[in-house]
């Protein structure tokens, strides 16, 4: 049954205040870059009883050039593209991406890696290997691969091979990976000779399960960005990361009598199950065409779903065949995890080409109730050349020590920064490898922001030229700050 303009208006005016928030991470508020710039410049005791004992004090350069960190917590290069190298002899693949960790054998942490590879294989110097049996498209430069870490021991594997632009994904309560193409590149464009821009799964714990990789089409091709499960109702969420016109919040439901389990998905038909598109409207009723008009933490829309026409998009790209007013729009659409019985969903950041420009935004949608709400707002940074103010939020991930990891994707400086129940931001890492030169610094993004099962590792990875980095020390729950 959809939620109509009408029942939500209806449901807003009974409690008066609008719909209650959902989630236990509250209203994770970020006042233009303030609360980043101030939390960031914390320095000794005396800042950290100012801020409530907020994060984990002032980054500490690495003299090593590749992350700072606070004191007491120290990392472990766990894959470096061009020098560490896979089982099967060849070298890491670049340009990391969207990861997840799964419980492994002996007491291993499995992580699954997606790199994010576009176009044909000789623009790549480290594309991923074609490893027999693996490969969807064999023209194709990225894949996934499958790393065990073991103690000090590391070993790495192709997942699977002959995708394109694998960028995030998601994991599974059955303990796989959908791994996502960011790509609407059809046979015969950029050297292709099979249709992208499908989700595939990858499982880390039996390699025979990714023999002969087959795309999940009934989850549509467009440039997807990310998935989460919906273990309780069954139904998939998804970003899609695009614009001109911007992209689209997706759910997916399962036909009648459908279970999840290890290869359920594959065996679907192309066109199984229902996929639809969101469609926001406020407390009165009036449409939002686009996520960018919420300028307010705690704005809470209702949410409706409408039908994809054609989900494989054969003559036009799936965002591109609604009209306007019969969907809501986001620019950067990108990470997505599941946490509190909802999805938490970034949009990245908004400029000219959307109504309201900013430098991130955390949504929550409440499947119950369906509901979506503002949890993070970023105003847009006036120097991200700076380091202080946060910008860009991409990859995500519910804490064990409460509230959320936030993965930069910004200009400038990068980072890694969590924020509080409450709305505190503050630092975890920093990106010191510089990639471009003494006179015109670069850092890479940070991606794949992950915990290990048992909460006591942080994964993350440098995007270029492809690292994951294991981070270690002292974690605390973080008070409401």
């Amino acid at each position: 049954m959809s939620l109509t303009r009408r029942d939500f208006a209806r449901r807003s005016a009974i409690t008066g205040a609008g719909v209650a928030l959902a989630g236990s991470v509250g209203a994770l508020a970020t006042a233009p870059n303030a609360l980043a710039s101030t939390d960031t410049e914390s320095v000794g005791e005396e800042s950290a009883d100012r801020h409530g004992g907020v994060g984990y004090g002032p980054l500490v350069p690495d003299p090593e050039g590749v992350l700072a960190l606070p004191a007491g917590f120290s990392y472990r290069v766990i894959t470096y593209s061009g020098r560490t190298k896979l089982e099967s002899g060849e070298f890491t693949p670049s340009n990391h991406d969207g990861t997840s960790t799964f419980d492994g054998p002996r007491g291993a942490t499995l992580l699954v890696n997606n790199h994010e590879l576009k176009g044909a294989r000789d623009s790549w110097k480290y594309p991923v290997p074609l490893t027999e049996g693996l490969v969807y498209d064999p023209a194709a430069s990225g894949g996934c691969t499958v790393v065990e870490v073991r103690h000090d021991k590391v070993a790495e594997w192709v997942g699977i091979a002959g995708t394109s632009t694998n960028c995030a994904g998601g994991n599974t309560p059955w303990d796989t990976w959908l791994t996502c193409e960011e790509t609407e590149d059809k046979a015969g464009q950029g050297g292709m000779t099979k249709d992208h821009g499908y989700v595939f799964e990858v499982d880390p714990a039996d390699r025979r399960r990714n023999r002969n990789p087959k795309p999940i089409k009934a989850l549509g091709r467009y440039a997807h960005e990310a998935v989460v499960v919906d273990a309780k109702r069954g139904r998939l969420y998804l970003t899609e990361d695009a614009a001109t016109p911007n992209g689209l919040l997706y759910r997916w439901t399962p036909p009648q009598g459908f279970e999840h389990g290890h290869g359920q998905l594959r065996t679907l038909a192309d066109d199984a199950g229902a996929l639809q598109a969101f469609k926001c409207f406020d407390s009165g009723g009036r449409f939002v065409d686009d996520l960018s008009r919420a300028t307010k933490i705690g704005t809470v829309y209702g949410v409706d779903w409408v039908d994809v026409p054609d989900r494989d998009a054969r003559t036009v790209s799936v965002r591109k065949q609604f009209a306007a007013g019969e969907v809501t729009r986001a620019r950067k659409l990108e990470g997505m995890w599941w946490g509190d019985g909802g999805v938490y969903i970034v949009s990245s950041y908004a400029r000219e080409e959307s109504p309201v420009q900013h430098d991130g935004q955390v949504w929550f949608y409440d499947p119950k109730r369906r509901t979506l709400t503002l949890k993070v707002l970023i105003g847009v940074n006036p120097d991200p050349s700076a380091d202080g103010p946060f910008d860009g939020p991409d990859n995500i991930t519910v804490s064990p020590y409460g509230g959320l990891v936030i993965a930069e994707d910004g200009e400038g400086v990068q980072h890694l920064f969590g924020a509080t129940d409450s709305g505190r931001t503050y630092p975890i890492a920093r990106n010191e490898l510089n990639i471009g030169t003494a006179e015109e610094p670069a850092y890479s993004e940070f991606t794949g922001v992950t915990f290990s099962p048992d909460g006591r590792t942080l994964f993350a990875n440098i995007q270029e030229p492809g690292i994951m980095l294991a981070i270690t020390g002292p974690w605390k729950r973080q008070k409401r700050g």
